[in-house]
């Protein structure tokens, strides 16, 4: 895989000619058309193909597959725009397989919520290892508030993604509780009501395991916390169902603050299968504009993570978004916007911005002014980016990368995990 920044004067055209590279597998790769234009500074993936195969009549994805002897699903990463669909046209080109395949392979998995649209995940979901439909909450009596995850189901199991149950201490109203996590962690009544929910539920729906996610829970409810945790788990387990749990970017075992008292590494590590560090949110909504996941701060929550942690155990979170900042950023009064990364190049094109890249934090940005005369820095990942974070998996010998989330489009962030590692089944 080449990345390439563009610069002043550059077309999608060019740079093919440049690298010697087929156009229309460069145009799939990047989400792009042969007329868009270009930002300065923006990131295009180049990759070379070994194998094209031209459609026959008669012929079926599925066979071709297997005339190939490859998985169905490498068939749709290598081919971004058959959009997970297995419909194909007599006389279309197909990549089989790119010249520089992957050395490595790893697990992923994304979230989603139930008013994904099924285009979009469709497209996506050959990537997953896993799905994580977004999420089973906690009602007023310790109960499950349920999820209208029918859809997320039939496309997880249509493409052969793993679904995974999320539960969190979301409320009806789409906000953590503190409250309704010590409710469920000080009550063994509830936690056993609860898990015979969860069972439940998983045996139904078919969930191949249990990705939880309690935040904001007071420091005290730390060693009750992970012992539901490995409750759980060994309710789970004589089914061969694993257990995941979301964990706060520490850095430190003693960090302050009620977003990470109670999320113990080393109790949490011990008690569950797996753990996902949640890497992103150094740029929020709320906070001053920077990098959403700036590299040095993500290599310092694993360098920690690994010290409580086995290394296999443990997913990397990775924001699929950015932010866009109104300025100036005044505290408790600016709230950015969030937006897909897509959308950042599109609006940098549009106001004719020039992306630039923190060598430092490994993220892109640039800034612009808005028709009524606001000006706006936007933070976002590109190719750049997502290579650098993509990388501290195998880097680390981490068990796979977790990305929050798949609501938003992002061909060439897939091409990226698809140059780099080989995606293992759920």
């Amino acid at each position: 895989m080449d990345i390439h920044v563009v610069r002043p004067g550059d077309t999608l055209y060019g740079i093919a000619v440049r690298y010697q590279a087929d156009p229309a597998v460069l145009q799939e790769l990047n989400g792009l058309s042969p007329d868009s234009v270009l930002a300065v500074g923006q990131t295009v993936v180049i990759r070379h193909v070994d194998t094209f195969h031209t459609v026959q009549p008669g012929q079926t994805l599925a066979g071709i597959a297997g005339l190939y002897g490859v998985p169905l699903r490498r068939l749709y990463r290598n081919n971004f725009d058959l959009g997970g669909q297995p419909a194909i046209q007599s006389g279309r080109r197909l990549v089989i397989a790119y010249r520089d395949p992957p050395g490595r392979s790893t697990h992923t998995n994304g979230y989603a919520y139930p008013f994904v649209s099924r285009e979009l995940l469709s497209a996506q979901l050959p990537y997953m290892s896993f799905l994580t439909p977004f999420t089973y909450g906690i009602d007023a009596s310790g109960g499950l508030l349920p999820l209208d995850d029918a859809m997320l189901l039939e496309e997880a199991d249509r493409l052969g993604t793993a679904p995974l149950m999320h539960l969190s201490t979301l409320t009806e109203t789409d906000s953590f509780s503190s409250g309704r996590a010590v409710m469920v962690l000080t009550d063994p009544a509830l936690q056993e009501a609860l898990i015979e929910q969860i069972m439940a539920t998983v045996a139904a729906k078919g969930y191949r395991g249990v990705d939880v996610d309690f935040e904001y829970i007071p420091g005290e409810q730390r060693e009750a916390y992970a012992d539901f945790i490995r409750l759980l788990r060994a309710r789970l387990a004589p089914a061969g169902l694993p257990v995941t749990v979301a964990l706060a970017p520490k850095t430190h075992p003693e960090q302050p603050g009620l977003l990470y008292e109670a999320h113990d590494y080393a109790l949490l590590g011990a008690a569950a299968d797996f753990v996902l560090l949640m890497t992103y949110e150094w740029g929020y909504t709320a906070g001053p504009p920077m990098a959403v996941a700036p590299l040095p701060n993500v290599r310092e929550v694993l360098d920690y993570a690994v010290t409580e942690i086995p290394r296999e155990k443990i997913y990397l979170g990775i924001p699929n978004y950015g932010y866009d900042w109104p300025l100036p950023f005044v505290e408790g009064q600016t709230r950015a916007r969030s937006l897909s990364n897509q959308e950042a190049v599109e609006l940098a094109v549009r106001y004719g911005a020039e992306i630039q890249f923190d060598e430092a934090a490994q993220s892109p940005w640039f800034d612009y002014t808005a028709p009524d005369g606001t000006s706006h820095v936007v933070w976002f990942e590109d190719a750049r980016s997502m290579s650098a974070k993509l990388r501290l998996i195998g880097e680390y010998g981490l068990y796979g990368g977790g990305y929050w989330n798949l609501m938003r489009p992002y061909p060439q962030g897939w091409a990226v995990l698809n140059a780099l590692y080989e995606t293992l089944d759920g």
